[in-house]
């Protein structure tokens, strides 16, 4: 232990009391973008693109960060206004199509293409001739 060490502590006891001599980690390094920018970085994301005056039919990363620069002049990474909005409880999301059993008689349409196939093969004879008695069944 040298002498600096003791001293430091001895700054920190003063300063803070007892409390202050339990390290902490080091505050880093501040926001890029303030509060009422992050809320209007919100607002932004729940209304949605507009494609007449954005461009883009929907956000991504790269667009959010032109649109931070255009609109405060703050250089941001993708990086780092991805880490912000999955902070703020945003999450990526992409539109996918619903699955055939949430429409309402999609399965059984299936189910008719798939038996008038199998018929087609076997009337052409593409079919093995075991494989015709599991057709037929």
């Amino acid at each position: 232990m040298t002498v600096q060490i003791v001293y430091d502590w001895v700054k920190k006891f003063n300063a803070h009391g007892p409390d202050g001599l339990i390290n902490r980690s080091p505050p880093g390094r501040p926001p890029k973008l303030t509060a009422e920018q992050m809320a209007a970085l919100a607002a932004v994301v729940e209304s949605g693109p507009m494609p007449a005056s954005n461009g883009v039919v929907r956000w991504c990363v790269i667009d959010l960060c032109q649109w931070i620069w255009a609109e405060f002049r703050v250089p941001v990474s993708k990086d780092t206004v991805s880490r912000q909005l999955r902070a703020k409880g945003y999450r990526k999301l992409s539109a996918r199509p619903g699955h055939h059993a949430l429409v309402e008689g999609a399965v059984e349409d299936l189910k008719k293409l798939s038996r008038e196939a199998g018929k087609d093969r076997t009337a052409k004879g593409h079919l093995c001739p075991h494989d015709q008695d599991l057709v037929r069944g």
